[in-house]
């Protein structure tokens, strides 16, 4: 087809031209979602996973070295001790003061039976006996 001016205009229909842009956006909107979900993805990854290693308050029998990282490693999951106290410092010694956590709770509940189930199991595990984590 030619133009008043004497050049050729393509003929595509307007039917393809519509389909072909709505191709475009359908892409654009699947690269947008998976530049979304990477970006989720990422930031969940580096998420702050708090100190290597923690000095807890141990009460009467001396403070506790708490090797965070190392249980971060072997448990694989937060919630294995985060479901009994939130992750920010000093939760625990908040939740014993509003008496909401028992003193020695998150060491018997948490600590000891992980420590002793693990030694049963045959794996490695961490001290079971007082002196071995409490230091005056």
């Amino acid at each position: 087809m030619k133009s008043d001016t004497g050049t050729f205009l393509l003929n595509v229909p307007l039917l393809e031209i519509s389909r072909q842009r709505r191709s475009m956006q359908a892409k654009t909107i699947i690269i947008a979602a998976v530049c979304f979900f990477l970006a989720v993805a990422t930031s969940v990854a580096v998420q702050n996973t708090g100190e290597a290693n923690l000095v807890l308050d141990g009460g009467k029998t001396g403070s506790v070295a708490f090797p965070h990282k190392a249980h971060q490693d072997n448990l694989k999951d937060c919630n294995v001790c985060h479901d009994t106290f939130p992750q920010e410092k000093g939760s625990i010694d908040k939740l014993k003061a509003e008496g909401k956590l028992k003193q020695k709770q998150v060491m018997n509940t948490q600590c000891l039976k992980c420590h002793r189930d693990n030694k049963k199991a045959g794996k490695p595990s961490g001290p079971t006996g007082c002196t071995s984590c409490h230091s005056k």
